[in-house]
This record gives C-alpha cells, sequence and structure tokens, in this order.
C-alpha cells in the first residue's frame, strides 16, 4: 500500500532540484565531498552548529514553544521565529524527571524542554540523505534526546540525518487525572510536532523529508508503535526501528480507566483530592513537587488509548492491520530482564538460591509455577539468579517480541533481530552481580548504536559488531532492507520461515529465536 507524502513535499522537491543541479555544475567529484556548513536557515530561524570530525551537531534547536505557564498540560504550539542566528552548539534542558535511576538526567530537567538534536555527515551528498529520528527510551518518565550521540549513526556507510528528541515525561506528558482539563498523550503529540519539524526542516540540514524512519527502544520503542497506529503521525515517517517493545503485548498502553486510576493517584499524592479543583490545584504546583508527588514513575506512564491521538491499543489494531504499512526492523536483548534478575544479589551481598528462585515463580506465576519451573529447572543453568532471567524475559520480553514480528509480517516487510552478547557493557559505576553474567540486558544493545556516557566503553570485538549494526541500521534507513555490501546476509522475516537474526560479536547469523526463548510453552500456557 502506497504512503501520502510527507507535507513537506513540494519544498523536498525544490531542494533535491538545487542539490542534484549542484551536483551537476560541480567540476568533479571531489567538489560535492566539500565539508557542509555549520550555519542552516531553517523555516523557523537560522542555527549555529558545529563540525567535530566527520559529523555536523546541532543542539538545543525549539521545534515547539515551551510548555510552560498556561501551556501546561496544553498541546504542543508553535516556536515564535527568530532572526538572529541561534546558538545551537550545546544541547537545552531534559524534560522534568526523577533522578532516582541511572538513566535519569542530573539535575532532574525542566518544564522548558521541548528540543531536538541534529547530527549529519559533515560531507556534502549529491542526493538527500535518510532521516532518523531517534526517540529515546526510559519508562516514558526518564531520559533526553542529547544524551545519544549520534555520529556513529549519522557517518555509517550510507550517512544518515539523526534526530533526537526530547519529549515531556511522566506526569507533564502522560498524565490522565480526573478533573485535569488537559488532553491525553501530550508526550506523543510533542513527537509528531518534532516529526512535523522534521518534515519543514530536513532538507535544510541535507536530509529527505519524504525517507524518515522512526526508531526507538523501551519507552521510546512503545512510542513508535503508538505512531504506527496514530492518525497524526500518518506520512510524518516511511520505516520503523523498534528496540526491545511488543507492540503486540500488553504493556504498550493503558486503557482511558486505567490512566485514571492513576492519575487520581498522582493526584491524590500532590494533596489535590478535591474533584472540583484538580485542575487548579495541579496547575498551581511548582515542578518539583509534581515530580515528587508522582513517586519514581517507574513504569507508571503508558500510552493511553483516547479515542484520538490513539485510537485503539496498538496490540489490537497492529494485530488487525490497522496501522501505518510502512517496512519495520524489530528486536529485542537475548537478556532484557537479567538487570532485575540480580536486584536482590545486589540488594542483599547474597546471591539468589535455589529455594528463592522457585519463590519469585511462585510470587510471580501462581498457579502455573510448578509447570515453570519444570520448563525452566535450576540446575540447568549456571546460578539461580540465570534461570530467574530467562523466566522473566521470556515470560515479559521474547514472546511479546515474537507475536509482534508474527502480526506485522501479515502486512509490511520486517526485519527481526536478537541482540545476543554474551559478555556485554554494563552500566558505568554500577554493579554487576556476581552469581551469574548479565549477558546482553535492557538498555545494553544501545551501547553499540550510539555513544553514551551511561555505557562502559566497547573492546575490539564489541567495536566490531557495532560496525555492523549501525551499517544494518543505517540501510534500513536508507532502503527498507537490512542486506547490503560488505554486511552479513538477513533474511526478511515471514510467517513461513520466522528469520531472525542473531547480533553477537563474532556470532552474526540465523538463529531459533522460538526454541531458545520457549515461545511454544508460554503461547500454551496462555492458552490453557
Amino acid at each position: 500500500m502506497g504512503h501520502p507524502k510527507s507535507p513537506a513535499t513540494a519544498l523536498a522537491a525544490v531542494a533535491v532540484t538545487a542539490s542534484l543541479a549542484v551536483a551537476a555544475l560541480a567540476p568533479d567529484a571531489a567538489a560535492s565531498e566539500s565539508a557542509l556548513p555549520t550555519r542552516v536557515v531553517t523555516a523557523e530561524g537560522p542555527v549555529q552548529g558545529a563540525a567535530t570530525g566527520a559529523v555536523r551537531t546541532f543542539q538545543g534547536i525549539p521545534y515547539a514553544a515551551p510548555p510552560t505557564g498556561e501551556r501546561r498540560w496544553e498541546k504542543p504550539q508553535p516556536v515564535r521565529p527568530w532572526s538572529a542566528t541561534l546558538d545551537a552548539r550545546a544541547p537545552r534542558s531534559a524534560c522534568a524527571q526523577p533522578t532516582d535511576q541511572p538513566i535519569a538526567i542530573a539535575g532532574g530537567g525542566s518544564e522548558d524542554c521541548l528540543y531536538l538534536n541534529v547530527t549529519t555527515p559533515v560531507r556534502r551528498s549529491a542526493r538527500p540523505r535518510p532521516v532518523i529520528v531517534w526517540i529515546h527510551g526510559g519508562s516514558f518518565a526518564y531520559g533526553d534526546g542529547a544524551s545519544y550521540g549520534a555520529a556513529k549513526l549519522a557517518a555509517a556507510r550510507q550517512g544518515a540525518v539523526v534526530v533526537t528528541v526530547n519529549y515531556r515525561l511522566g506526569v507533564f506528558g502522560f498524565l490522565s487525572a480526573p478533573g485535569l482539563r488537559a488532553p491525553a498523550n501530550l508526550g506523543l503529540l510533542d513527537q509528531q510536532a518534532a516529526l512535523r519539524w522534521v518534515a519543514r526542516n530536513a532538507g535544510a540540514f541535507g536530509g529527505d523529508p519524504d525517507n524518515v524512519t522512526l526508531m526507538g527502544q523501551s519507552g521510546g520503542g512503545y512510542s513508535v508503535c503508538a505512531q504506527l497506529v496514530s492518525p497524526g503521525a500518518r506520512g510524518l515517517f516511511h520505516k520503523a526501528i523498534v528496540q526491545s517493545a511488543g507492540c503486540v503485548g500488553p504493556d504498550g498502553s493503558f486503557t482511558r480507566a486505567q490512566a485514571e486510576e492513576q492519575g487520581k493517584a498522582v493526584a491524590e499524592a500532590a494533596g489535590c483530592d478535591d474533584p472540583g479543583a484538580v485542575d487548579s490545584c495541579l496547575r498551581g504546583m511548582s515542578t518539583a513537587d509534581l515530580v515528587a508527588a508522582s513517586g519514581s514513575g517507574h513504569d507508571g506512564y503508558r500510552p493511553v488509548v483516547d479515542g484520538e491521538v490513539v485510537p485503539e491499543a496498538p496490540a489490537e489494531a497492529i494485530a488487525a492491520g490497522r496501522f501505518a504499512r510502512v517496512p519495520v526492523l524489530h528486536g529485542s536483548t537475548r537478556d532484557e530482564m537479567s538487570g532485575l534478575a540480580g536486584l536482590d544479589e545486589l540488594m542483599t551481598g547474597r546471591p539468589l538460591t535455589a529455594e528463592g528462585y522457585a519463590e519469585k515463580v511462585a510470587d510471580r506465576f501462581g498457579a502455573d509455577a510448578a509447570a515453570v519451573l519444570a520448563e525452566y529447572p535450576v540446575e540447568r543453568y549456571p546460578a539461580p539468579g540465570a534461570a530467574l532471567s530467562a523466566v522473566l524475559t521470556d515470560a515479559e520480553w521474547s514472546t511479546a517480541a515474537l507475536d509482534t514480528q508474527r502480526a506485522l509480517a501479515r502486512y509490511i516487510p520486517v526485519y527481526a533481530y536478537e541482540f545476543a552478547e554474551v559478555s556485554a557493557p554494563y552500566f558505568r559505576n554500577v554493579p554487576r552481580p556476581a552469581s551469574f553474567s548479565l549477558g546482553t540486558g535492557h538498555m545494553i544493545d544501545l551501547a553499540y548504536v550510539f555513544e553514551n556516557e551511561l555505557f562502559e566503553p566497547l573492546d575490539a570485538a564489541q567495536e566490531e559488531l557495532s560496525e555492523t549494526v549501525v551499517g544494518y541500521w543505517s540501510r534500513f534507513a536508507s532502503t527498507g532492507c537490512v542486506d547490503g555490501p560488505g554486511l552479513p546476509a538477513w533474511q526478511r522475516f515471514t510467517n513461513d520461515g520466522e528469520y531472525v537474526q542473531r547480533l553477537a560479536s563474532g556470532n552474526v547469523g540465523g538463529t531459533d529465536f522460538a526454541a531458545g526463548h520457549h515461545y511454544a510453552f508460554w503461547k500454551g500456557l496462555a492458552s490453557s
């Protein structure tokens, strides 16, 4: 099925024509490879970036008006144009968030936060480059765009214009409290505003507004799932990369009732429990007090099925084929839950015992615990913590991943992967359990795609894998297909073949994902 052109099609055509004309007039090929300027004129005003090595960076560009004061809990509004050159050589504030997690931003951010960052190759290209728009994860409560350095991705073989985005988080972006006169899903609306900015301005940075890939991980991945079914995002992106988020699964969205139950709890914690005064009470609170009232926010917020921004649950819409028919690259890490499985050991200083493993399985699975323990006998694993990691990963992540790939593949081209490093870098200055290896846990794949100070540095073999992964991602953004010169072969996922690519240092190739994650067992358990 065809895709509607972006709102900037005419402008893009002019940009393409102009770039081709310049290429035609160039005296030789070297001219088209000359350095691009670090001052760019956007539709809103000029910006001054910087060039470092092989890339240009432009940071802290406003894509919407600050959602502060009377604009708190309002839909994103157009930014006021400027005429003086905006200094875009340093990032601006992250969105307001708690500070209790390793992925949180120091200082807690601000409500004035609707900024994005652009990274491009420094060299010219004869044709517009593909655009990748990155939606960061963090349980819809943490993180920012500037933490994800995109030089590696922008300067990959294909070359890309990479845009990393801030969007409202937690209580400011996903609150649905009864009595609060505010739209749902403001964080998703911010993302759509950023996509519209890309449609207007990609050409100014050498990008193609009609070749945009929307990419996200974890909460950012669930955001991409929601944007696939959102009417407001239709035509604003043309491919999708979803990392560690099962679009077809129970965790991608809240019903309105679930969201309002959570919102009511936040309002009560804030002392705004008078039903007739919830709106004025919450609007009168400071940023810090609202963040405090919302608790840590970890896993407490999700997109809301509101009938408008998210017309139906992404799981239902995708299963029924009611979503944007764009190619999707989708996958997960082999050990998504290893960090959580090792948490008790880190907190108590004692490894999980076999008895403790059985107790945790019983707490989680109730009447099904005996079947789970029989399927995952503790003696099969190097430690009880490793057994728990396998159980939780397969039950809560891997099954939803394969369900998603099967559902999508009924309608669109899908490329599926599993990030399966045996030994991967971990978060800097965060201890690991001693009793078992964490493998490739949740988020760790991002160390191979972005430059991010959260993670330990890669070794030589890991850098080689990183080059391969970035090559795949870049190729997909350019063409909608992952195969390319110098890259290991990767077959398309189909419901006949269900090919999943294993991504591991020195071991890239097909893997039996369903068998490795006990998929038939979990599907049988769900249907019994």
